[in-house]
């Protein structure tokens, strides 16, 4: 499993590229002004954040207790990027409605929307933070035969 330390540098890394591009696209996209759409989106960085470390602590977890192991095929790779958005969505929907003065319809499609771009996102990111920082085990196992990342 991964180090503390490289969770941190995970989250933390995964937040600030993710609020770089989201953060002028949305603006863009739902006509509000950068400077509120950076407010929500640090806002809403800051909480991804501590769930990012949470989440990603707890999921490593369950997959080293259900397989043995924490190298994530394709379809855990969606599971684990939908699950995560999902439990984000729930806590963000309310904080973007206050915030921006919206109905909580309005923040719900523009939560999905993010959530969206960050499955998207998350998928990506992972994948590439894997090849980049991959674990010692994975580059042994690398070396014994194909790999399933």
């Amino acid at each position: 499993m991964r180090t503390t330390r490289d969770r941190i540098r995970h989250a933390i890394t995964f937040e600030f590229v993710g609020l770089a591009l989201v953060t002028p696209l949305a603006a863009w996209a739902f006509g509000v002004p950068v400077a509120d759409m950076g407010v929500v989106g640090a806002g809403a960085a800051t909480l991804a954040t501590i769930w990012n470390y949470v989440y990603n602590l707890g999921f490593d977890a369950a997959m080293q207790r259900l397989t043995g192991g924490t190298r994530k095929s394709v379809p855990v790779r969606v599971l684990h990027a939908v699950l995560f958005e999902a439990g984000l969505l729930i806590v963000l929907m309310p904080l973007i409605a206050w915030y921006l003065g919206i109905s909580l319809q309005q923040a719900f499609l523009m939560d999905v929307a993010f959530a969206v771009f960050y499955m998207v996102y998350a998928f990506v990111f992972n994948w590439v933070y894997d090849r980049v920082f991959p674990l010692p085990a994975w580059q042994d196992a690398s070396r014994a035969g194909p790999a399933a990342s």
